[in-house]
C-alpha cells in the first residue's frame, strides 16, 4: 500500500497578531522576519492518520508531498521525522502566487508521477487560509472518491481494498466507506499527532526527498502560479475599529440609570 500526504509550511497560527503586517499594495500578509513556520497541524493530523494505517498494515509506504520555496524542506524533514519515508519537495518559480487551483494542479500531477498511490490524505483545511478547497480539489482532478472530515481511517476489505472514515458531523458522527484508491481530508478530531522520536529523527537525515519542477510534471507554466490562478484578491486590510465612549451623568444613580435607558432606546440597542 502506498499512502501520499499532502502538506503544508506556515507560519505559526499561534504566533501573535502582532507578528503579522499588512502590505495593502502587494495585498499580502506580511510575517515578521523569524517568524516561525511550522507544519499545518491539519496537515500534521494527516501525517499521523498515515502513521497509523501502516501500524496496522506492516509495509505500507508514506510520502510526504509539499509545494513551496527552500525553507519548506523543513516541513518535509518533519514528516520523514514522523516515520515517513519519502519526501516530494515541489518547487519552482512557476509556482509562486498561486492559489487553491493552481496548488492542486501541481499536487495532483506530483500524485500522478508517484505512479501507483492507493490512499491520498490531506488535512481539512491549512491552518493559514482556512479555506479547504485543496484536499477535495485533489480529489476532483484525479477522480478519486473524496471522504471529507475524517477522525477515524481504517483499511477494510481483502487486501485492505476499502477505506472505512468516521466523519465529523454538526450534531455526531457517521461512517462512511470507498474503494481504493480514494481520498481522505483528516480533521483535528483525529486526536494529537505523535511527536518525532529521536530514532525516527536520526533517520530522516538519510531518508530521500526529491524535489520536482513544473518541467517534471510535465505542467505547461500557463496553468501555474499567479499565471493561472482563478482567484483574485480584491483588497487586504486590517479592519478600523472606531470607538466612541460617552459618559452619562445625573444627580443620583436613579437618574443616571434613566438617562441610559434613554440613550439605549434613542440608539435602538433597546
Amino acid at each position: 500500500m502506498h499512502i501520499a500526504v499532502c502538506i503544508k509550511y506556515i507560519p505559526d497560527p499561534e504566533a501573535a497578531f502582532s507578528q503579522f503586517s499588512i502590505d495593502e499594495q502587494a495585498k499580502k500578509v506580511v510575517p515578521a522576519p523569524g517568524l516561525r513556520h511550522v507544519v499545518s497541524p491539519f496537515d500534521e493530523q494527516a501525517i499521523e492518520a498515515a502513521l497509523r494505517v501502516r501500524e496496522q498494515h506492516a509495509g505500507a509506504r508514506i510520502t510526504v508531498i509539499t509545494l513551496g520555496n527552500e525553507a519548506s524542506r523543513n516541513a518535509l524533514k518533519h514528516g520523514l521525522a514522523m516515520g515517513a519515508d519519502d519526501g516530494v519537495l515541489l518547487m519552482d518559480p512557476a509556482f509562486d502566487d498561486g492559489d487553491g487551483y493552481t496548488t492542486t494542479l501541481a499536487l495532483s500531477a506530483a500524485i500522478r508521477k508517484l505512479a501507483t498511490v492507493d490512499l491520498v490524505l490531506t488535512g481539512r483545511q491549512a491552518a493559514d487560509g482556512d479555506a479547504g478547497i485543496v484536499g477535495a480539489g485533489i480529489g476532483e482532478e484525479l477522480n478519486l472518491p473524496v471522504l471529507t472530515f475524517a477522525k477515524a481511517v481504517v483499511m477494510e476489505g481483502a487486501a485492505a481494498s476499502v477505506v472505512r472514515v468516521e466523519r465529523v458531523l454538526d450534531d455526531g458522527t457517521e461512517i462512511v466507506e470507498a474503494d481504493l484508491p480514494a481520498l481522505v481530508t483528516v480533521s483535528n478530531e483525529l486526536g494529537a499527532p505523535r511527536a518525532p522520536s529521536l530514532r525516527e529523527t536520526m533517520r530522516a537525515a538519510r531518508k530521500p526527498m526529491v524535489v520536482w519542477k513544473a518541467a517534471d510534471l510535465e505542467l505547461d507554466v500557463a496553468t501555474l502560479g499567479a499565471a493561472g490562478a482563478r482567484t483574485a484578491r480584491e483588497r487586504i486590510f486590517v479592519p478600523s475599529k472606531a470607538v466612541q465612549c460617552e459618559f452619562i451623568e445625573a444627580a443620583t444613580p436613579e437618574e443616571q440609570g434613566a438617562r441610559l435607558a434613554a440613550r439605549l432606546r434613542e440608539a435602538k440597542v433597546l
